[in-house]
Parts: structure tokens; sequence; C-alpha cells
């Protein structure tokens, strides 16, 4: 089915947000989360350019918001421990299901996982070296959007940075995933959302101008391949 890729779908919504959605199906997507992260989400450029830099320094605390099944946050700290640096990870998630899940498959990270709101941990006067989001912001309306920029920033420290990471939508990258999940859906992908919801968010997604546009002052857009899209603000550059 062909789709109108030059606007947002902002009114179709993943099938994972449903509250009433299959459970055996949402945890499949949980698992598969680590194999698609892995392969478009560039985790390995993310934790050289901003973790391991300040993780050098001494330890630091790390917070994944809107963790899902906190894979990006066990691969991190697989990372750290194999530089020998150390770091605090907690993945945070509102969605219980997702909190569930992640913390019965920690394997022995070491990473905390909390059922809360941003919001929350910043009024409890929390505070992180590194703040970040993997595929979040297309989830979210415009509301929730720029909460999520105020309150990621309010929690950053010294010398912190905050690195919202998501999907840029374009026709090419439409295409090409679902050429792969496609050939993958009856076997690696059978029985998750991945699929589906994958196409769903690429429609969602921003593309770099839409993105510039409704970021505040202070924030900066980068594009990186493939078709990726990252929302930055550091403390120590932000006016």
């Amino acid at each position: 089915m062909r789709h109108d890729l030059s606007v947002r779908a902002v009114d179709v919504r993943e099938l994972m947000d449903d509250p009433d959605a299959d459970i055996a199906m949402l945890e499949r997507t949980y698992e598969r989360f680590r194999l698609v992260n892995a392969l478009v989400s560039s985790p390995g450029l993310f934790y050289r350019r901003d973790i391991r830099p300040r993780a050098r320094r001494g330890r630091i605390r790390i917070l994944d918001v809107g963790a899902g099944g906190g894979d990006v946050c066990r691969m991190l700290a697989a990372r750290l421990r194999r530089d020998g640096l150390s770091a605090e990870i907690t993945a945070l998630d509102a969605d219980e299901r997702a909190v569930r899940w992640a913390a019965r498959h920690d394997d022995g990270s070491g990473v905390r996982y909390r059922c809360a709101f941003a919001e929350e941990l910043l009024a409890a006067g929390e505070k992180y070296d590194v703040v970040f989001s993997n595929h979040v912001m297309h989830h979210l309306e415009p509301q929730e959007f720029q909460g999520l920029l105020r309150d990621s920033a309010g929690l950053v420290g010294e010398s912190g940075v905050v690195v919202h990471r998501d999907i840029a939508r374009s026709r090419t990258a439409y295409a090409l995933y679902g050429t792969l999940t496609g050939l993958l859906s009856s076997t690696v992908f059978r029985g998750s959302f991945i699929r589906e919801d994958g196409l769903i968010s690429i429609r969602r997604s921003y593309t770099t101008g839409e993105l510039a546009s409704v970021a505040p002052s202070g924030w900066t857009v980068r594009f990186g391949l493939p078709s990726r899209l990252e929302l930055r603000w550091e403390k120590t550059t932000a006016r």
C-alpha cells in the first residue's frame, strides 16, 4: 500500500501503544528490538561519541527515557564493562509492561529499570550526565514533545548532554525497511509488531527540517545514516 510521506501521519498509532495490545506479540516485539536497534540505530556511534568520553573522566549517570525493552541500555552497559568503565544506567518507561519485561531480561547487566515519567525524576531533583531517548519523539503529541525536551534538559547536570535519537522520514527509509522486514516477517519478526509498527513509525517521524522547526532555541538537529535524526542539547553550550 502506498502512503503519502510528504507529511507526518500524526493520526496513525503504533499497535504496541494500545493498552490492550496482545501481550505475547508485545513481548516478542521487545525482544526483537535488540536486532532492529543494532541494525538501524547506530548505538556504537552514540557510545563512542557521547558515553565513553564522559565515562573516562569517572563514573557517570545515564538515563534512557522511554527505554522500552531496555536493549540499548544493556548494550551500553556491556560496552562500558568491556572498556573497564563505570556508569549507573537507568532505563525509564511509563509503560509498566515494558519495565516488567525489561527487568526480567536484564541478564546481569546491572541496569536499573523504573516505571515513571521524566517529570517525576525532575521533581525529585535527579541529575544525569547523559539523558537520551531512542525512537520516542515520533510517538509524542506536540505538548508531550515539548515536555520531553524541557524535562530532559532539566535532568542534565553540569557538562551533561541530551540526545534524542529517532528515524528520519523518507520514501527511501520506508521502502528499505518495508523490503527488509517483509523478507523476515515470516521468520525473525513473526508474531511481533516489528514490521507494522516500524512502517507506521517512519510515517509518523520527522524530516530534518520539520524537527528543526519545532525544536526550541539551543537545540541542534543532526542527520546521519541510515536515515537517522538526532536532537541535541548540551549544558555547556546552551544559552
